[in-house]
């Protein structure tokens, strides 16, 4: 079949990726110049990411039915970064399935604790996937570098959880679909079953996020995230510290590099970080972290996350025409699982 495509981030690479190694014609349409991250606070979404796949720790804000796509997403995310490796030996690890830590200082414990009720709930598919406490023997087992600043940290592991080199991926995804044609520096301005501008395809994704607001009633929420180049922290996996005002986390990445960010800010704003994020981020990472105070700041980034009214992603399937969209702080969680439920509605999933 031909396919056009909308939108080159996460979903749109995702989506061609996968039916152009089913032998579908794929293009696909962006503003962005090319593939590759701008780290300006206007590229795809899906590059300031930390890439947490955590369906538990979701549980604290999410729905049940997020964390149950989660878990789904967890299993093709091992399958498709296996086939990105095969097609690129020798380069990091594009997904680490080592679990993820909650930590508290033990003042925030109480708070700690409300949060821990909420996502043990039930809906979880086994007792693994529960938060496991951890004496400080083996906190320090699993992550020597981890301790407070003020006192003992307490601490949980969510073992089934894992987390995705986000740029990497993003990137391979596009190097591995070289017969995809990719029309950089064009944006989409009119969708409709089977057409884009008025180009005639047999399917039409739109998979813009933001940029389909003339379409939807979505908008932007703000994220932030500090990149640190860190020597010697040997973090193996991700770290949220529950706090009374703010979840912070800090995410590893090959090379000695660390994501340190919080989950969103209710605004459209895509101007560089304020002094107080940045203080407000780094100072909590060092908290639990205190050999990040010799790290170097290798970049801020900002970005908006596209969501909905009710923070929740829609799928609608028509005729010709599949719009997701809404993936809001969830888009690494939940986008295999969405792009297989609607390429399995319109039968081109295989």
């Amino acid at each position: 079949m031909n396919i056009g495509i909308a939108g080159a981030g996460l979903l749109g690479r995702l989506v061609a990726w996968t039916l152009a190694h089913a032998g579908h014609r794929v293009s696909v349409f962006d503003p962005a110049a090319g593939p590759e991250p701008r780290f300006d606070g206007r590229g795809a979404a899906g590059f300031t990411a930390a890439g947490m796949l955590s369906p538990m720790a979701e549980r604290e804000t999410a729905e049940a039915d997020v964390a149950h796509r989660g878990w789904q997403s967890i299993e093709r995310w091992q399958e498709i970064t296996d086939r990105l490796s095969q097609a690129s030996p020798g380069v990091p690890k594009l997904f680490v399935r080592q679990g993820s830590l909650l930590v508290a200082h033990g003042s925030d414990q109480g708070a700690a604790r409300r949060v821990l009720a909420r996502l043990v709930d039930g809906s979880e598919p086994s007792a693994e996937a529960q938060p496991q406490a951890l004496d400080a023997a083996a906190l320090a087992q699993l992550e020597p570098s981890l301790h407070g600043t003020l006192g003992r940290l307490h601490a949980w592991l969510l073992a089934g959880e894992a987390h995705i080199d986000t740029v990497r991926t993003l990137l391979r995804l596009h190097d591995d679909a070289p017969a995809v044609q990719w029309h950089w520096a064009q944006a989409v301005q009119h969708i409709q079953p089977g057409q884009l501008d008025g180009r005639p395809y047999d399917w039409v994704f739109d998979l813009r996020g933001v940029g389909a607001k003339a379409s939807c009633a979505v908008r932007g929420v703000r994220g932030e995230m500090v990149w640190l180049h860190a020597p010697g922290l040997g973090l193996n996996r991700p770290v949220r510290l529950l706090h009374p005002r703010h979840r912070v986390y800090v995410v590893p990445r090959p090379d000695d590099v660390v994501l340190v960010g919080a989950s969103e800010i209710e605004t459209e704003d895509r101007s560089p970080m304020s002094l107080r994020s940045a203080v407000e981020l780094m100072a909590a990472a060092h908290s639990v972290l205190p050999a990040l105070a010799e790290s170097r700041i290798l970049r801020m980034d900002t970005n908006l996350r596209p969501a909905l009214p009710d923070h929740r992603p829609q799928c609608h399937v028509e005729p010709g025409l599949v719009r997701i969209n809404g993936l809001y702080r969830h888009g690494w969680l939940l986008a295999p699982s969405l792009v297989d439920e609607a390429l399995g509605q319109i039968g081109l999933l295989t």
